[in-house]
């Protein structure tokens, strides 16, 4: 009968990751929202907030993209996850899409 001994480990040695490889991925979905003669401003701001729960600053300036530029990218995750943000758009009456970020 044969007895191991137990291996000792330099505790120096060991090497621990300074970071999660899961989080060094960037978050390849984004949702845009697109703009409408329908819609009024203050009504989006509106959705912003009680959707992704942005202060009033912050949906207010993601609104005026959208109304200046066209389009604003207002969220961003997993394809899934932008999936459902988009459906709750459409679910408020606004033009959503979802897209690969680049």
């Amino acid at each position: 009968m044969s007895t191991a001994s137990p291996v000792e480990v330099d505790p120096g040695l060991e090497q621990v990751p300074e970071h999660d490889d899961l989080t060094v991925l960037s978050t390849p979905w984004v949702t845009i929202v697109w703009n409408d003669p329908v819609n009024l401003m203050s009504y989006v701001t509106f959705v912003f907030q009680k959707h992704f729960g942005y202060d009033k600053k912050k949906a207010e300036k993601l609104m005026m993209e959208v109304h200046e530029d066209g389009r604003s990218v207002v969220s961003t995750g997993t394809r899934e996850e932008m999936e459902r943000d988009v459906q709750a758009m459409h679910e408020y009456g606004l033009w959503a899409t979802l897209s690969k970020s680049e």
